[in-house]
């Protein structure tokens, strides 16, 4: 019940979040912002990861320290040094991979929020639950289940209802959350590999300075940053910073200790919810019957992706 309420709140933070997106557009320009959150988050879990690197350090005992084999430089084995080193560099290369997928999935969501509503927005970010299996499939060879191709028929069905006009069309702002969704994908396949060969925390520190640093310099040369509209959008960007990105990655993590992976993912999939629920709320935003039917279909899709099948749980 503890890690189920953790993971509920962080639903809850992330789905808000788009309404701060939406807000922050007004004094700022999109990659100008992406850049100040995820810089601000790279400082909120850095932190986390120096006092979890230093926690561990002192948790190695004298008495186990004496029971070590002979050690090489630095009070550790040639083995254990090796190990560290080779993990580290893994680390590193995960952790910029990983950064540069971030960076384009939520800079191309956060141009797309500038000309779409927060609940749309959500709910096509959302896609990416459909499109992991997919990928898994044409890149890795990966069986999914009748009930996987089930939801991707639905998806598909969803976002027709969602976001395709009468005349078959899509607007700017939905083209650019789909990249998003599509970028995210492979941001979830990225992390996937790398968080087995690394540590987790120390991973998601390096994926959110290297989406800082790509993002500054990208709007260096694609915008024009001032302090002053950064200063005009410090709420949006502390929220989207500190709180979605910082703590929300955080409770993420504890929450999943006490998880299980599908009702984890589940949960986190209302995410999409929470962001119309906010977006009518704070923003006054609304849909139509058609919109409305098209996020309830996708939803649907969305928790039938994660349900495993009987047969799947014996394996």
């Amino acid at each position: 019940m503890f890690g189920n309420l953790l993971l509920l709140l962080t639903a809850m933070i992330w789905g808000t979040a788009f309404v701060f997106q939406r807000v922050g557009m007004d004094s700022i320009e999109p990659v100008t912002f992406n850049a100040a959150r995820m810089a601000l988050a790279a400082v909120m879990v850095g932190a986390l990861a120096f006092g979890l690197r230093q926690r561990k350090s002192k948790d190695i005992s004298p008495r186990n320290a004496a029971a070590m084999p002979v050690p090489g430089a630095a009070g550790k084995t040639p083995v254990q040094a090796g190990e560290r080193k080779s993990q580290w560099n893994r680390t590193w290369k995960g952790g910029i991979c990983c950064g540069l997928f971030l960076t384009a999935g939520s800079v191309f969501q956060q141009m797309g929020v500038v000309y779409t509503t927060a609940g749309k927005a959500g709910f096509i970010t959302a896609m990416y639950m459909l499109l992991v299996p997919i990928l898994n499939f044409l890149l890795f060879k990966k069986k999914n289940s009748w009930l996987v191709w089930l939801a991707v028929f639905l998806g598909v069905g969803g976002m027709y209802l969602l976001c395709v006009k009468e005349d078959f069309s899509l607007t700017r702002g939905d083209i650019l959350v789909c990249i998003c969704a599509l970028m995210f994908s492979g941001h979830i396949l990225c992390c996937d590999y790398f968080v087995k060969l690394a540590s987790a925390v120390e991973l998601a520190a390096i994926q959110f300075a290297t989406a800082a640093v790509v993002s500054a310099v990208i709007a260096s040369f694609t915008e024009s940053p001032n302090w002053a509209g950064i200063a005009a959008a410090t709420v949006p960007i502390l929220y989207c910073g500190v709180v979605s990105g910082g703590i929300g990655y955080t409770l993420q993590i504890v929450a999943q200790k006490f998880t299980d992976p599908t009702i984890a993912s589940l949960l986190m999939s209302l995410e999409s919810v929470f962001a119309v629920i906010a977006g009518a709320l704070l923003l006054g935003e609304q849909m139509s019957s058609r919109e409305l039917l098209g996020c309830t279909v996708m939803f649907a899709a969305t928790v039938l992706v994660q349900i495993p099948l009987p047969d799947e749980r014996k394996n």
